[in-house]
């Protein structure tokens, strides 16, 4: 098989989409869990806050490693794990086990990062950015769609049939980034230091858990408030004992430089919208309309959404062209707004399905540019055997900030009713909106502030910052 551009990056993307509908994949189907398994609806969520849980501590530590010691053995490996992961889901005979298999998954988050330093370091300059475009896409179109579909093919298949299609998709990724991609790319100088990814796995952890679930502990319960706190104590403490490490998990300098800080700072806000906006729509497509709602079954709500699937994958894979004539901070920056002003018409009209499939169109437009904008600014910006962890941050942030959005429109929506209102529906959009907008222009106002050099003057000033 030939290694031309185009073959890499069809064997990249088909990897990434085993990790991309893996996303959101339990979110229709915990019903269907706790049914079979006879537990309660708090023991099964943990199917999904292990995947969250697992996926954020694993992608910046195998981005780091990826950069270290390979970026092509690193993918493998991680797609290896997903696969088996797939594979024990599908068979598990009790729930302990799922939830070891959504961790096992949640492994592939990292998959993310690599797929962005495989493509710089294999593809030509020119053909890098469309490439992460395209990926990207796939990344936003994959855990979309895993919501979408999730329902209708267990219906066909059963809740655990639903796991090969990602199995699949691992296996024919893997075997094609085996035949086609090398690892050729520079690697980076240093060690892990063990202390490093401890830290940042407590952090997270006690961040992530009572984001996940302290609307079911309390939010004001002696348990989440001190889960927050160990978080930031041990938040602290990682920040300091990466300041001081000779070879730091994560350059927090380098992450803080003026070409990288806004578009991480976006990206934890367009991750709040993100999972806030598409991630409960299909449930107020679902709400009868005595409760304000459009009472749609869930095949139709499934087909409100595609104008948003469409909207998504349509400009990730137009981002090459478009970077022809506006730079990816402009992108970026009117991707953000395009979310906020789609999630602002559907707070405002939202009575009718074809008002919600348009809002959802350009919510879709808005989220591929940002997400395909976002990831090329990254890499295009840190040197390139920073690349795995650089992008490794951006999407963990992206993934805390999905963990908030979640959070708040939970307590927003369902506050006053177990099924929800419009009102609080209405209400978490506008907060999305007010998210995305806040988001697009920090990015636009910095950007105006200090241009975005070429890869190379970004590489060397912040090389020589940190010498």
């Amino acid at each position: 098989m030939s290694r031309s551009p185009a073959t890499i990056l069809v064997a990249i993307a088909v990897a990434v989409s085993s990790i991309a509908l893996l996303q959101n994949l339990v979110i229709p189907l915990v019903p269907l869990i706790q049914s079979e398994f006879g537990v309660s609806a708090d023991a099964a969520s943990w199917t999904m806050t292990a995947w969250l849980i697992a996926a954020a501590v694993a992608t910046p530590t195998l981005g780091r490693i990826g950069d270290l010691y390979g970026r092509r053995a690193t993918f493998l490996i991680t797609i290896g794990i997903v696969a088996v992961g797939d594979t024990l889901a599908a068979l598990a005979p009790t729930l302990g086990i799922l939830i070891v298999a959504r961790v096992l998954q949640g492994i592939g988050g990292a998959l993310f990062p690599l797929a962005f330093g495989l493509l710089r370091d294999a593809l030509p300059r020119e053909r890098v950015t469309g490439a992460i475009g395209i990926v990207s896409a796939v990344i936003g179109i994959g855990g979309a769609l895993g919501t979408v579909l999730a329902g209708p093919l267990s219906d066909v298949v059963g809740w655990r049939g639903t796991f090969v299609v990602p199995l699949v998709a691992a296996v024919l990724g893997a075997a094609l980034t085996a035949v086609v991609v090398r690892d050729s790319g520079s690697r980076a100088h240093g060690r892990i230091n063990a202390f490093s990814p401890a830290l940042l796995s407590i952090w997270l952890v006690a961040l992530l858990v009572p984001l996940s679930t302290g609307a079911r502990w309390g939010w004001t319960s002696p348990l989440t408030l001190g889960a927050f706190v160990i978080a930031a104590l041990a938040l602290a403490a990682w920040i300091v004992n990466e300041l001081r490490a000779k070879d730091p998990l994560v350059d927090l300098r380098l992450m803080t430089a003026p070409a990288i800080w806004p578009v991480n700072a976006a990206s934890l806000l367009i991750g709040v919208g993100v999972f806030a906006f598409w991630g409960y729509l299909p449930q107020f497509l679902e709400l009868s309309r005595d409760a304000g709602g459009t009472g749609l079954s869930v095949r139709d709500a499934g087909l409100v959404l595609v104008p948003m699937l469409i909207g998504m994958s349509g400009v990730g894979f137009a981002v090459g062209r478009l970077n022809r004539y506006l730079s990816l901070r402009t992108m970026l920056a009117g991707g953000a707004v395009l979310m906020g002003i789609s999630a602002a018409s559907a707070a405002l009209a939202h009575s009718e399905p074809w008002q919600l499939a348009i809002a959802g169109a350009g919510f879709g437009l808005g989220c591929g540019l940002a997400y395909s904008s976002s990831a090329g600014i990254i890499v295009e910006g840190v040197p390139a055997d920073a690349i795995g962890v650089a992008t490794g941050v951006n999407a963990n942030l992206r993934t805390i900030g999905s963990s908030v959005g979640s959070a708040a429109t939970g307590a927003i929506v369902f506050g006053t009713a177990p099924h929800g209102t419009a009102s609080g529906f209405a209400t978490a959009w506008l907060l999305v909106a007010a998210f995305t907008i806040t988001a697009g222009i920090l990015v636009w106002v910095v950007r105006t502030r200090r241009p975005v050099a070429e890869p190379e003057e970004i590489c060397t000033a912040e090389m020589a910052d940190l010498a």
